[in-house]
């Protein structure tokens, strides 16, 4: 399909839009085989046994990597990026944290824990929390070996020389913190093991607007912006963004 007839579609009659509606569907429902397919192989993936022994700092103290589970079996740790001396978290992960946020209580319900991770001292991203209105377990890795082991954080001099080790290859990173979640499994024994971790535009899978912005005839709409996700703020945001665009 080329780009005029994005711009410019068709005007069919209702018979012919059903006809092209019907062609679209067998590939949505390609598409939807294919994604279960990839669901069921990510569970298949194999399993590494977390040996080292990571503490977080937490509001009531320490915690471990197994507190985190909070009696499940299953965790979900969103990477948050929000590094030290930052004044507030990424508008980006903050944006995933708002749908991750009213869902915690399904993930309960479905054996499945959820905990934010910041790189941040938790004295300086819990404010943030609290301005943002989410109610989720937030702890912090500061002083720990955690991000750096799931290639989320560098040092600067790492930025400046490049090819940083994230999304499971060296490349070019512009910031000292990264996005991605990751998910553990906690054994009858105890005992914790890494089953998977999705970076880049794989944490998508949370963004449901983004889910809801392809539905629609201008989808993401971000083709003229200088980077993706340019237009996004944090929710708190929104009201001030519209005035300033409606001063101009």
């Amino acid at each position: 399909m080329n780009n005029d007839s994005l711009e410019n579609p068709a005007i069919v009659s209702p018979e012919k839009w059903l006809a092209a509606r019907h062609e679209l569907l067998r590939e949505e429902k390609e598409f939807t085989r294919l994604r279960d397919r990839l669901a069921r192989r990510r569970r298949e993936l194999p399993r590494v046994k977390i040996n080292q022994a990571y503490t977080f700092e937490s509001p009531t103290g320490r915690v471990s990597l197994a507190d985190l589970f909070e009696g499940r079996s299953q965790l979900i740790v969103q990477h948050f990026m929000f590094g030290p001396g930052w004044a507030e978290g990424c508008k980006s992960c903050s944006f995933m944290l708002d749908h991750i946020n009213p869902t915690v209580a399904h993930l309960k319900a479905r054996d499945v824990s959820f905990a934010a991770v910041s790189h941040a001292p938790l004295a300086e991203s819990l404010p943030f929390k609290a301005r943002m209105g989410w109610a989720v377990t937030w702890v912090s890795s500061h002083g720990t070996a955690f991000n750096r082991d799931f290639h989320v954080s560098f040092t600067a001099e790492e930025i400046q020389r490049g090819g940083v080790n994230y999304n499971y290859g060296k490349m070019d990173f512009p910031q000292t913190e990264a996005p991605a979640i990751s998910v553990f499994l906690r054994d009858a024994a105890g005992d914790v093991y890494h089953t998977y971790s999705t970076y880049g535009r794989g944490v998508e899978v949370v963004m449901g607007t983004y889910h809801l912005l392809d539905l629609v005839p201008k989808g993401r709409d971000e083709a003229n912006d200088e980077y993706g996700m340019q237009w996004l703020r944090h929710h708190d945001r929104y009201e001030k963004a519209v005035d300033v665009v409606g001063a101009r």
